[in-house]
C-alpha cells in the first residue's frame, strides 16, 4: 500500500515513496490504514459534560479567593499618608 500525498493524521505533505509521516511520523501501522484502530485510546465520547469532568478532577469546589494581605494595606496606607502629607508641606 503506498501513502497518501497528505497525511490523514496531521495533514501534512508526504513524499510518495515515503513509509511514514515525516511531520508526525504516522505510517500505515499506525495512521492511515484501514486497519489502524483507535477504539483503545480512552477517548471521550461525544456526551463529555464539562462539569462532571470539574467536579471529578478538582472536588466540586470553587476557589475562594482570599483577599489583600494586611500588610499590602498598611504599605498602601503608609503611601496615602505620605502623599498627603508632601502635598500640604508644598513638595508637589
Amino acid at each position: 500500500m503506498t501513502p497518501p500525498y497528505t497525511c490523514p493524521n496531521c495533514g501534512a505533505e508526504v513524499p510518495r515513496k515515503s513509509r511514514a509521516c515525516p511531520e508526525c511520523g504516522a505510517d500505515e501501522h499506525t495512521g492511515w490504514s484501514e486497519a489502524a484502530r483507535s477504539d483503545g485510546l480512552g477517548l471521550p465520547d461525544e456526551s463529555f459534560d464539562y462539569n462532571d469532568f470539574v467536579k471529578r478532577e478538582f472536588g466540586g469546589e470553587k476557589p475562594v479567593p482570599r483577599g489583600i494581605h494586611w500588610f499590602w494595606w498598611v504599605v498602601a496606607l503608609a503611601l496615602v499618608a505620605a502623599f498627603i502629607a508632601f502635598w500640604f508641606a508644598g513638595i508637589f
